[in-house]
C-alpha cells in the first residue's frame, strides 16, 4: 500500500496541521495535536483493498424482524477456565483484547491455548513483536511444548502481518502485543495513540472479513488499565484482564466486556513449572486454613459472573490514634467508611477511635454490595474478640437505613456453600429458600442489628 500523507488533528477544536506542533494553530491549546489519517479521495478508500473489500460495500437496509438471529459457533481452546471467561470458547471472527501486568502470564496462557488448538487441527499463528522466535521457542520448551506445531512470526510491521495472515489463513491469530505493531501509513512510533488505533482497526476488519479469531495482547498503565486509546476497548468484542500477584501462584482472568458471553466472569489459574493450569475449585484459594475459627473472619459467598465463590473476609480492629485509619484490600474503601457509620448508627457498635483493616483473602477483588453483611460481621467479630461459629457464612447488601437487602441469585449461593460443607448462614430475608436445604441452617434477617443479635446467640 502506498504511504499516505498524514495530518495532525486537534482534539480540542478539530483543527488540522500538516506537521506536529506543541500549540494548536487554530485554538491555541497545548499538546492537543494527534496524528490522524486524511480523508480518502472520492471513489478511493484505504480499506477497499483485500482483505477489506467486502467491508467497504454498503449492506442492504432491512427490518430487524427480517434478520435471522443465530447463535455463534464456539471452539474450545483446550483450557476450560479460559473458555469459561470467553463465554464458552473462541468465536469465529471474534476479536479479544487481553491485558495484564508484565510477567503475569499472558504470553504463556496464549501459547498454551494455541498449541491445544493447533493439535486439534485448527491452523494458528502466533505473531510476536516483543520477543524473537528463539525466545518463544525457549518458553515453549519450559512449558513442555518443544514439539509444538504452532506457526510463529516475529514481525511488527502491520502490512507484513496482514500479508502473512492472508497467505496462511489461520483460524486463530495472536498479536503479542498490539503496542509493538506499526503501520507504514503513519509516521509516528509504535505504541503511539494513532498507531495503536489504526493497527487495531485493520486487524479487526481482517478478522471480521475472513472469519479469523484475533487475540490482541495489550500493555497496561501503572494504574492497571489498558494502555493506549480508550476506543481500543470499544473496537473489540471481548476485553479480558489478567489479575494476580506475581508473588502468588494464582492468577485470575476477568471478562470486563464480552459481546458473546457474561461480563465479570472469571477464570482461575495456578502457575506451575509447566505453565498455567485451571483450578477446578477456586473457592479453596480464597478460604483460610485455620484449624479452629478465629476472631475477625467471616466467609462470604460472592458472585463472579455466573460462578458463586466462597471468599474469606478478614477484619482487624485495633485502637488507633487521633486519626484512625480505614484500609481495605480487595474491597471499596469508601463503602467501608459508610458501613462503619451504619454499624454505629443502627447497631450501636462504635469504631470511631479504632483502626479498621479489611482484607479479601487470596487477592480477589470484590465490587458487589452483597459483601456488606459479611464485612460488618467480620468487623464486629474482631472488635469483640469473639470468633464466628465454624461453618458460618453470610451475604447481603446493607443500606444506609440499616436494612439488609437481598443479593441476586441467592439460591445458587446457598447451594454452593452447602455443597462445600458450610452449615450456618445469615442471609437477607428475601433470599431465604422456600424449601430447606439439607445440612444448612439459615437465619433470615431484615436489619443489621437483627443480624448481630443472631450471631451473638450463635456464640
Amino acid at each position: 500500500m502506498a504511504k499516505e500523507k498524514t495530518l495532525f488533528t486537534c482534539s480540542a477544536c478539530g483543527g488540522t496541521s500538516p506537521r506536529w506542533l506543541g500549540k494548536c494553530p487554530s485554538c491555541g491549546a497545548w499538546n492537543t495535536l494527534v496524528e490522524t489519517m486524511p480523508e480518502a479521495e472520492p471513489g478511493k478508500n484505504r480499506y477497499s483493498a483485500a482483505p477489506f473489500a467486502g467491508l467497504a460495500q454498503a449492506q442492504a437496509v432491512q427490518p430487524l424482524a427480517a434478520i435471522e438471529a443465530r447463535d455463534f459457533a464456539r471452539t474450545a481452546s483446550g483450557l476450560e477456565e479460559l473458555d469459561r471467561v470467553l463465554g464458552g470458547g473462541i468465536v469465529e471472527g471474534g476479536v479479544v483484547l487481553i491485558g495484564g501486568d508484565p510477567g503475569i502470564g499472558k504470553s504463556t496462557l496464549l501459547l498454551q491455548a494455541l498449541d491445544a488448538l493447533q493439535r486439534t487441527g485448527l491452523p494458528t499463528l502466533y505473531v510476536t513483536g516483543e520477543e524473537s522466535g528463539a525466545q518463544v521457542a525457549l518458553r515453549a520448551r519450559r512449558l513442555g511444548l518443544e514439539h509444538s506445531p504452532v506457526q510463529v512470526l516475529a514481525e511488527i510491521q502491520l502490512e507484513k502481518i496482514l500479508a502473512t495472515m492472508d497467505a496462511q489463513q489461520p483460524a486463530v491469530a495472536v498479536i503479542d502485543s498490539i503496542q509493538t505493531v506499526y503501520s507504514d501509513q503513519l509516521s509516528s512510533a509504535p505504541g503511539s495513540v494513532a498507531q495503536v488505533r489504526e493497527c487495531a482497526a485493520h486487524l479487526t476488519r481482517a478478522a471480521k472479513s475472513s472469519g479469523m479469531a484475533v487475540v490482541l495482547v495489550g500493555h497496561v498503565t501503572k494504574e492497571g488499565a489498558l494502555a493506549g486509546p480508550r476506543v481500543l476497548e470499544h473496537m473489540v468484542d471481548t476485553v479480558l484482564y489478567f489479575e494476580g500477584d506475581t508473588h502468588s501462584p494464582f492468577r485470575l482472568v476477568r471478562a470486563i466486556k464480552n459481546r458473546f458471553g457474561a461480563v465479570n466472569e472469571i477464570g482461575v489459574f495456578a502457575m506451575t513449572e509447566r505453565g498455567l493450569k485451571g483450578v477446578s475449585n477456586p473457592s479453596a484459594i480464597f478460604l483460610s486454613q485455620h484449624s479452629t475459627p478465629v476472631p475477625g473472619s467471616c466467609v462470604l459467598v460472592t458472585l463472579e459472573g455466573t460462578r458463586p465463590l466462597l471468599v474469606e473476609i478478614q477484619a482487624l480492629v485495633d485502637s488507633g490514634g487521633p486519626s484512625p485509619r480505614r484500609l481495605s484490600v480487595g474491597l471499596d474503601r469508601d463503602r467501608l467508611a459508610m458501613l462503619l457509620a451504619v454499624l454505629h448508627r443502627h447497631a450501636g457498635v462504635a469504631c470511631a477511635d479504632q483502626d479498621v483493616f479489611v482484607n479479601a483473602v487470596g487477592g480477589v477483588r470484590i465490587s458487589e454490595p452483597a459483601s456488606d453483611l459479611a464485612v460488618l460481621l467480620a468487623i464486629t467479630s474482631s472488635l469483640r474478640g469473639k470468633a464466628l461459629p465454624k461453618g458460618f457464612f453470610a451475604f447481603g447488601e446493607v443500606g444506609l437505613a440499616g436494612e439488609v437487602r437481598p443479593a441476586p441469585r441467592g439460591q445458587e449461593r446457598l447451594r454452593e456453600a452447602a455443597k462445600l460443607g458450610f452449615s450456618v448462614a445469615v442471609v437477607p430475608k428475601a433470599n431465604a429458600p422456600k424449601k430447606p436445604i439439607e445440612g444448612l441452617t439459615i437465619h433470615a434477617v431484615e436489619r443489621v442489628e437483627e443480624a448481630l443479635e443472631v450471631v451473638r446467640g450463635l456464640g
